[in-house]
């Protein structure tokens, strides 16, 4: 700490010191002190304390020692050590120096948050000059071991070279005190295009990229508080985005070091952006929030007004506080008290410190509009001493892991010299409270067995307790409430307190019922599972609420029976907010049957005996819904099999229900399916069993059927599931549940495709499947099926893993399958457009009782407010789904939408709903090519699949997709949408049968269409492959080679049997597709004749075997 007055100072350090007692204690002893001024008249107007970071490994985050800079009325600014030695000194400006301040490195709380970096600014009355914080810690550090040398030496200290600053000029501010450097902050966009529009008018041009630049408030008078801006890294003067009537004063800014003047001339700059202008208020100081996002400002009017810094706006003031001093505080949220679910960066809290001199308080304030959260008295003539800034020399590479050894607040006495460190008050005052509150418990507890539980005093100690409490947040509902109540009716609640003791202390305590019932139905609610287990319990509380109703000012005697009565009305409201399902439900059974006995003895004291409906009505709708509430909850409880997506068990309640609208149960119900893990086909057959007990005479008794094996592993009953789909049966209609249970699992996948490899389709479909379906697409489909297109058509063939989970997002196996899910939703669509004409739609119901939600709309009301699909469209897209699909199951190489024209590509991934100019007439022939090349791949794949999984072992054998019998006939198809000749594409699959040695399927497929000319070929070269090409020739095969007619012989040599996928066919294959060629070709055939000598050479062969 540093005294100084005029031209004299004192330096403080702090030291441990034994007293005559010999007690140890931290006290500020004199390290140095004497005169600092060396030119006459000059005096010290500024001084800061600046301590600097140690590079020793074993002391990081410590300081290593501190720098004294003090600021004098003749514009120098010098650098002392702790013992006063100088260091450095520069002429900056001629004029006295007002304010120093630091700003240091902060380790950035979120992720995007601009490092800002360390700086010192010194304020003159029309200038700021800035440092680099940097520079100025290697210009200290390099100083400190030259003079230290030079002392070691005798020798004399070398004059340092000055340091290099920026200067800047303040203008259009008539009078400046102090100031605040921000740091760098960097503009949106709509802020940028905004200052532009501004500034530069309609034709204004804006930067591609964002501007950094630095923000400094300034306060004084005229305006109270000044804005000024600095961009970065520009030649240009760097005060941008200024007014347009001070344009013309701009000129450029000096960034130099001065080195030939003793201080640079100063430069015109322009004014500041803004500000809040006041012509009677004068700023007297700023102080800068930790995080940088507000400031506290100080005027000669006694007002303490908060800024928000981003926004340049005040947001609070108070008053009342002349010649008051500022800081602040910030708190960090313990280790313990983040979620350990979710790992977040640990948050901080700031609270504005303010002294109040000629009060003698000090006060810590919650912002931005938090309360007061702590006062304290002291001393009139202290000093509040903020520095708002740490250690210098910090950066992000040593701040890791470090700690803060630098106190945030200290109030200095100068009458008894003390210094009081106030590093984190909110933390006491709350722990503080904490501890009072339950002191106060213990207290009475304890009062509370020494007189017993139903002293009159004791009532109404608790009554007193919530009411003096100075803050009632919704988070001490809990700590406060239940406690009281638990001690005030829990012994009647067991029977181990007398009630009617009790009850009669009650009513002499004058508290108010409404508190009273509150409290009652609180530990009721709160402690379900053992009042689940006292049966006796629920008599008890019928006692209670009786005794409680029939108090003064309970229900009022001129309550009219035929309106609500706001008694009852609290019971309702507290059992329906309740998450406890089957406390509530108690407790509203007992309360009704309380009701009915108030209502009955009201009506005999008015001689009113006509029938009173509308309380008794309310009652009868509350406990219905408490009912379906509780086997809801007791459906939602039941724990999920092991390794199947789990959550947490979701809590619901009458108000919840209610106001999740009319699809929230069905929604619920879905979200425990899904978590099950439930089989469609296993779903479907439950909802099947209750439409059969709907149609038997004694619905309420479940349909006995056999055991299946599912119901084994199934860990619930069917019958849970069906009970509470007869509770509701419109909410959880079939149709419903199935649209609900679709869009779950949909969404469920859509949030990690990845792990959640569900199918999109699930076939559970409702009575409109296009309107589900069509959401589906719009909402989660279409974006990574596009995704997939581009991607595959970028890289010309099926992507490899890490391209599909950068692009797409989910791996090339998971990618494949979605693709399949997509060729099946369209499919769905396609379908359900056929037959719309034929299918009414659903009318949307609620049961009576639950005929009051209100809400989002439900899935279903969404679905059938959408619009017809354009068929043509969705098979459009469908053809390209399959071709994509197709691609990744057997790996080829293709581009997708190069496969189709212009017309097509442009209607690719529009609204299924729009109408889009779709390709027709003949297509071109080079399309018609590619198209042809693409399909003739996948046959030629698919019975490579089929030979793979024919040669190997059973046991091994993959079912894989692609192994499906459906892909003939589906490239068939595609041949026909895409205008390619279907006969080609048959004589290649039945050619690559043969090639394959596959003969009895080829067979299958084998037509007279097929052209015998390949068949010819093909038996040539098996023929070839037994005679000359096998490694070990037998006799026969030779002699029978000699017998051929010499133009079978030497067509057989020009065959090539590499080209053969499985050339060891056994020769009865070969006899019998010979046999079928001759069949096939015509006599008048030129090759029919050599047919007739391959079938005589294959049968003499046969033989000799």
């Amino acid at each position: 700490m540093v005294v100084a007055k005029d031209s004299k100072a004192v330096f403080l350090s702090a030291k441990w010191l034994t007293d005559d007692g010999g007690r140890e204690g931290m006290t500020l002893a004199v390290s140095w002190s004497g005169t600092l001024s060396t030119d006459e008249g000059e005096s010290v107007s500024s001084v800061i304390c600046i301590p600097l970071a140690s590079q020793k490994r074993s002391s990081t985050g410590r300081p290593d020692w501190t720098c004294i800079v003090v600021g004098f009325s003749s514009g120098y600014v010098r650098f002392y050590t702790e013992s006063g030695v100088l260091l450095l000194a520069q002429l900056l400006n001629e004029d006295p120096v007002l304010r120093l301040k630091c700003r240091t490195y902060e380790i950035p709380r979120h992720p995007g948050v601009t490092e800002q970096h360390e700086e010192l600014s010194i304020l003159y009355p029309a200038a700021l000059v800035t440092i680099d914080g940097f520079s100025l810690f290697q210009s200290l550090r390099a100083c400190r071991n030259q003079v230290a040398r030079a002392a070691a030496a005798g020798s004399e200290v070398v004059q340092p070279p000055p340091l290099a600053y920026k200067k800047w000029g303040l203008q259009d501010m008539d009078a400046i005190v102090d100031h605040s450097s921000v740091g760098i902050m960097t503009l949106c966009v709509f802020d940028q295009m905004r200052n532009a529009s501004i500034l530069g008018g309609f034709h204004a041009s804006v930067k591609g990229s964002l501007p950094a630049m630095s923000q400094y408030i300034t306060v004084g008078g005229g305006p109270y508080t000044g804005f000024y801006y600095a961009v970065e890294g520009s030649s240009q003067p760097l005060l941008s985005h200024v007014a347009l009537a001070v344009a013309s004063k701009l000129t450029s800014a000096l960034f130099t070091a001065a080195r030939s003047h003793p201080y640079p001339v100063l430069p015109l700059c322009p004014g500041p952006r803004f500000g809040l202008p006041d012509s009677r208020r004068h700023g007297e100081s700023i102080c800068l929030s930790p995080c940088n996002t507000l400031a506290g400002v100080t005027d000669d009017f006694g007002r303490v007004m908060l800024l928000d810094v981003g926004r340049g706006i005040a947001i609070r003031m108070w008053k009342g506080y002349r010649d008051a001093q500022l800081g602040w505080v910030q708190v960090s949220e313990g280790r313990g008290e983040s979620s350990p679910s979710a790992p977040l960066p640990r948050r901080h809290a700031q609270f504005l410190v303010i002294y109040a001199p000629r009060r003698g308080i000090l006060e810590v304030w919650g912002t931005q509009q938090g309360p007061r959260v702590g006062a304290f008295t002291v001393g009139k003539h202290c000093r509040l001493l903020y520095a708002g800034y740490r250690l210098m020399g910090v950066n992000s590479v040593t701040s890791q892991g470090w700690q803060l050894h630098t106190q945030q607040v200290c109030l200095f006495d100068p009458a008894t010299g003390a210094l009081q460190i106030e590093g984190c008050p909110l933390q006491k005052y709350f722990n503080r409270a904490n501890d009072e509150l339950f002191l106060i418990f213990d207290l009475l507890s304890s009062d509370f067995l020494e007189r017993g539980s139903a002293h009159p005093a004791n009532v109404f100690s608790y009554y007193l307790l919530l009411s003096v409490l100075p803050f009632r947040p919704w988070s001490l509902y809990g700590v406060v409430v239940y406690p009281v109540g638990s001690f005030l009716f829990w012994g009647c609640l067991t029977g181990e307190s007398p009630l009617q003791k009790v009850c009669d202390t009650l009513q002499e305590t004058g508290i108010s019922p409404q508190h009273l019932l509150s409290l009652l139905l609180s530990v009721w609610l709160h402690r379900e599972k053992e009042v689940l287990k006292k049966p006796k319990a629920v008599r008890h509380l019928h006692t209670l609420l009786t005794a409680l109703s029939s108090m003064k000012g309970a229900v009022a005697s001129s309550w009219d029976m035929q309106c609500v009565s706001p008694w009852w009305q609290q019971v309702r409201s507290a059992c329906v907010r309740s998450h406890s399902a089957a406390a509530a439900l108690l407790a509203a059974i007992v309360a009704h049957r309380a009701a009915k006995d108030n209502i009955t003895s009201l009506a005999e004291t008015k001689s009113e005996w006509e029938a009173v409906s509308l309380e008794l009505e309310q009652w009868a709708v509350c406990v219905r819904q408490l009912e379906d509430v509780l086997a809801l909850q007791t459906l939602l409880c039941v724990a999920p099999l092991k390794g199947t997506p789990g959550g947490a068990t979701p809590h619901c309640s009458v108000k919840a229900l209610l106001e999740g609208g009319r699809g929230g149960i069905a929604d619920s119900v879905a979200k425990w399916v899904f978590r099950q893990d439930l089989a469609p086909e296993r779903l479907k057959d439950m909802l099947q069993s209750r439409g059969e007990a709907q149609r038997t005479e004694q619905p309420s008794q479940p349909v006995p059927r056999e055991k299946s094996q599912e119901d084994s592993v199934f860990c619930v009953p069917p019958e849970l599931l069906v009970s509470v789909c007869q509770r509701f049966p419109d909410s959880l209609s079939p149709d419903m549940l199935f649209a609900h249970c679709c869009w779950e699992y949909v969404v469920q996948w859509n949030k990690d495709p990845e792990v959640r490899q569900y199918r999109i389709v699930v076939n559970i479909h409702a009575v409109f499947p296009q309107c589900i379906s069509s959401m589906m697409w719009n909402t989660f489909i279409v974006k990574r099926f596009s995704a997939a297109a581009f991607l595959m058509e970028k890289v010309g063939k099926a992507p490899k893993d890490r391209l599909c989970r950068r692009d797409v997002g989910m791996g090339d196996g998971a990618m494949t399958s979605f693709l399949g899910s997509c060729v099946e939703l369209l499919q769905i669509l396609m379908e359900a457009d056929s037959g719309i004409e034929e299918v009414t739609p659903p009318e949307l119901c609620v049961e009576e009782v639950w005929g009051g939600a209100e809400g989002p709309a439900s899935i279903v009301e969404l679905a059938l407010e959408q619009r017809g699909i354009h068929y043509p469209l969705v098979q459009h897209h469908c053809l390209l789904a399959t071709l994509l699909h197709t691609a990744m199951t057997f790996n080829l190489r293709v581009k997708p939408l190069s496969l189709f024209d212009s017309k097509g590509k442009s209607a690719f991934f529009r609204e299924l709903v729009s109408i889009q100019l779709m390709p027709s007439g003949d297509m071109d022939p080079g399309l018609v090519s590619l198209r042809q090349e693409f399909l003739l791949r996948v046959l030629t794949g698919w019975v490579k699949t089929q030979s793979e999984a024919g040669t190997a072992p059973a046991s091994t054998r993959l079912d894989l997709e692609s192994g499906d019998e459906t892909w003939p006939s589906l490239c068939l198809d595609l041949g026909t949408l895409l205008q390619v000749n279907p006969d080609i594409l048959r004589r290649h699959l039945v050619c690559e049968l043969y090639n394959q040695g596959l003969d009895p399927r080829a067979e299958q497929v084998e037509d007279k269409d097929v052209l015998g000319s390949q068949l010819l070929v093909l038996t040539g070269q098996r023929l070839s492959y037994s005679l000359l090409h096998t490694q070990t020739q037998t006799k026969p095969a030779m002699e029978l080679l000699a017998r051929l007619p010499p133009t079978l012989c030497t067509w057989l040599k020009a065959m090539d049997p590499s080209e053969l996928g499985y050339p060891s066919v056994p020769l009865s294959q070969t006899s019998r597709l010979v046999s079928r060629l001759i069949e096939i070709l015509p006599e008048n055939h030129g090759q029919y004749s050599l047919a007739l000598h391959l079938l005589e050479a294959v049968e003499a062969l046969q033989g000799e075997d």
